[in-house]
């Protein structure tokens, strides 16, 4: 995906400099899921910001099968929108990702997860977006990855490789929610909108530049 010359231009405001120059040194997860030789399908949760532009990052992973816009963190009763919107419901904007583990492992998901798809220092804030439902969230769905990924937050932060601490957390997954079918696959839809050509397409340009191999 070619970004449009604005979008080209407008990278920054995203805050997607932040990324720039550290992709290529952000290392690999020491502590990893092995590929399997089976394609049982696995689930992982992420929250990052408006979660149309951490689907449409993962739909373009190699070994995604499908990446689903929704809400986690909070109850059945208040996963909706227009709640949700309010901050006080609990939930975070999340991406739910089915992958095959014999294609990528779940620390190369969250490789790309903190490479690409959002700025994980920022904290309940998000580009243009602000509020608790925006903020940077693993929801894990068993203890080998609440292993994985609270292990791969200390190796980065380690490593130094953001200027400031990740503020990421790391919780387990009570439930996942889909979101409205209009929030569905919104990118790709509306590649035209002006938030999306300013917010969210310059992370799928950055995820192909960066991650060549695992681009599609």
């Amino acid at each position: 995906m070619r970004l449009p010359p604005i979008a080209a231009l407008l990278v920054c405001l995203h805050g997607q400099a932040w990324a720039d120059g550290q992709t290529a040194s952000l290392p690999n997860a020491t502590i990893d899921a092995p590929l399997t030789k089976t394609s049982v399908q696995e689930e992982a949760v992420f929250a990052g910001g408006c979660f149309w532009g951490v689907q449409a990052v993962f739909q373009h992973v190699r070994g995604v099968v499908a990446a689903t816009s929704g809400y986690a963190g909070g109850t059945a009763a208040t996963a909706k929108y227009e709640i949700v919107s309010s901050g006080a419901t609990g939930h975070a904007e999340s991406v739910q990702i089915l992958y095959d583990p014999g294609t990528i492992t779940y620390g190369q998901l969250l490789r790309i997860y903190f490479a690409v798809a959002h700025n994980p220092t920022e904290l309940n804030h998000q580009g243009p977006d602000t509020g608790t439902q925006y903020r940077s969230e693993i929801f894990s769905v068993n203890a080998e990855q609440q292993r994985i990924a609270e292990a791969y937050i200390v190796q980065l932060d380690a490593a130094h490789i953001f200027p400031r601490r990740i503020v990421t957390k790391v919780t387990s997954l009570s439930a996942f929610y889909p979101a409205e079918d209009y929030h569905q696959n919104y990118a790709a839809l509306h590649p035209d909108s002006a938030y999306i050509v300013i917010n969210e397409l310059p992370k799928v340009e950055h995820l192909r530049e960066a991650f060549p191999d695992l681009y599609r």
